[in-house]
């Protein structure tokens, strides 16, 4: 059908394509969301939520492995930086191969955001894998575990959002139980250090930011992961580098790694595959989910890493270390419940009572008869 309206050599024309004529490809899978060349879309909300947990649980179990014995490698711990550069790079090229994958490779987030995206990341990375130079990995670990708290923060301010009651609760049993680690760790850890945990924090506050950043970004614009991995991970490349450059930092690393590449560099790619493959994961979640639920995800991989890392590496232990874990995964499980309140119905205290009467009541009764 055309419509045609002719005013002083003007005129407007309307055109109906027919019904048979397709509609182009970017129009039809502006709402898929494709993972390691997995369309998601294809499946209901349950079986994306397991498939992305299961992503992030298998690749960053191996990922925190890698990590730890990369920082156990003698003379390695201070080129954290250097560790970050490397990762960054490696990330920049599976995003541009996994870009060239996909039918749509038009950027849709505007580059300054990607600039802000980018300096988040970068203090983000850089700072966690500096703090392993300082810290024991678990108490490391068990510091992003506590990431809950500034994304309920950053949720607030940066989107509005607003939790209820289970969500705070949850935010402060993980921060006793992160208070009562660090405590037991500082007591008991031959290599504490308070410059660890300056660094292992302010990572942290840009953890929690760059997650609503994200979010915002992605459902705003409708971008890929892989659009987002790329720009975000290739400015943060640049970066870096000029930092090293300016600090005179990239010499000494670049001639300590080649000394040893395959415990470097060779570590060093399958750290950043697998860490590519959880983040693509993470970034899912996001998308689907919500920042907030992605946080609770990543925090209970990270319970397990904990475990294995206490498996795999030697390292003193306390049992504080086990009562202050119970503590986070008492609010994983809290934070997970205030998600799903409408299917999971929890006893109330008046409940608890009743029940406990009728029990004793008809144990008098059974007595008496």
């Amino acid at each position: 059908m055309d419509l045609k309206f002719n005013n002083s050599r003007k005129y407007i024309s309307i055109t109906v394509p027919p019904k048979t004529q397709t509609m182009s490809p970017h129009i039809k899978s502006i709402d898929d969301i494709v993972v390691l060349g997995i369309n998601l879309s294809r499946f209901n909300k349950l079986t994306q939520f397991f498939i992305c947990v299961a992503g992030v649980f298998v690749f960053y179990l191996i990922y925190g492995y890698l990590q730890e014995l990369i920082f156990s490698m003698e003379g390695f711990k201070s080129y954290g930086w250097y560790l970050t550069l490397v990762q960054f790079a490696f990330y920049s090229i599976f995003g541009l191969i996994e870009l060239q994958l996909i039918q749509d490779k038009r950027r849709r987030i505007p580059g300054k955001t990607y600039m802000i995206i980018a300096f988040l990341t970068v203090g983000t990375m850089g700072l966690s894998n500096t703090s392993l130079g300082y810290l024991n990995y678990p108490t490391q670990v068990i510091f992003k575990c506590c990431k809950l708290i500034p994304v309920m923060l950053g949720g607030v301010f940066i989107q509005g959002k607003r939790y209820n009651i289970a969500d705070v609760s949850a935010a402060v049993c993980m921060s006793l139980g992160l208070i009562w680690f660090t405590l037991a760790d500082s007591t008991i850890a031959p290599n504490f250090n308070l410059t660890g945990v300056i660094l292992i924090s302010l990572a942290l506050c840009a953890d929690a930011v760059i997650g609503n950043v994200q979010e915002k970004a992605m459902k705003l614009h409708n971008a890929s992961n892989s659009e987002m991995v790329l720009y975000s991970y290739s400015i943060g490349f640049v970066y870096i580098l000029l930092g090293l450059t300016c600090t005179s930092g990239l010499g000494p690393a670049v001639t300590f790694c080649s000394k040893n590449p395959i415990q470097t560099y060779g570590y060093a790619f399958l750290f950043s595959l697998t860490g590519y493959f959880g983040i693509s994961f993470v970034l899912a979640l996001i998308k689907i989910f919500g920042a907030l639920l992605a946080v609770t995800v990543t925090t209970g991989r990270k319970a397990m890493t904990i475990v294995l890392s206490f498996m795999f590496f030697a390292k003193p232990f306390t049992f504080q270390y086990v009562w202050s874990g119970l503590l986070v995964v008492l609010g994983i499980f809290l934070n997970v419940y205030s998600k799903n309140m409408d299917k999971i119905r929890l006893p109330s205290l008046y409940d608890l009572i009743n029940k406990t009467l009728e029990m004793r009541k008809s144990r008098t009764l059974a007595q008496t008869v």
